[in-house]
């Protein structure tokens, strides 16, 4: 939708974006912002910055889309999979989803950032290469979501490691484990216990030996 921006008494009004425009009128001005984006306004006495913000309702479908789209391109772009997992070109697993997975993705009110959420699961080394090379594609990604998503203006991707699934994953790890443990001493059968008490103690041998004790054997 059109947003009409009128500034009174302004010399000029200046929009850096190729897709506003500026028509004066008398002594007041009007910017026409076609797309939204955030511009500064000159001033003799001061500078006001301008936001143009989309519909939250866009905000959050277009958030969606990116996410479906990325999830897709992990599976499937080669130079993508290649990045997250440069063993990959050996021929090594090349089901990335179960290596690194989109947990959230945020879209800036106005449109011009994502900031997408990655888990990554495996050890440290792992988990390095893989953002690093996320952070590396970072401009092909935006250029292959502006062709899927044919976007008027496509946002700056940013990759960010959410290590919550990974410190949760651990955390159930570990009580799974505890949890085991216990079943197996719970699973303990009786006659295996009355086995264990059943046998004579190295405290009861030591006493027999004891009568014996101030007897002198003479040959």
């Amino acid at each position: 939708m059109t947003h009409l921006l009128l500034l009174n008494q302004l010399p000029y009004f200046h929009l850096p974006s190729s897709s506003s425009q500026l028509f004066p009128m008398g002594n007041s001005t009007v910017g026409v912002c076609t797309h939204r984006n955030t511009f500064h306004v000159p001033h003799p006495h001061r500078i006001a910055t301008i936001k143009c913000m989309a519909n939250p309702r866009r905000v959050a479908m277009v958030a969606k889309q990116i996410r479906r789209e990325l999830s897709d391109m992990l599976l499937t772009d080669k130079n993508l999979q290649y990045a997250v997992l440069p063993e990959a070109a050996l021929g090594a697993d090349r089901y990335l989803s179960s290596v690194t997975t989109i947990s959230d993705v945020e879209v800036s009110t106005d449109l011009q950032v994502v900031k997408v959420y990655v888990s990554i699961f495996g050890d440290d080394r792992g988990r390095e290469v893989a953002l690093s090379g996320l952070k590396s594609k970072a401009k092909y990604v935006r250029g292959q979501l502006g062709r899927r998503m044919k976007l008027r203006l496509t946002p700056e991707v940013r990759f960010l490691e959410d290590e919550s699934l990974e410190r949760g994953s651990r955390v159930i790890a570990i009580l799974d484990k505890l949890k085991s443990e216990n079943e197996q001493k719970d699973a303990k059968s009786p006659e295996e216990e009355e086995e264990s008490t059943d046998l004579p103690s190295d405290d009861d041998n030591w006493e027999e030996d004891d009568n014996d004790e101030g007897i002198i054997y003479v040959r």
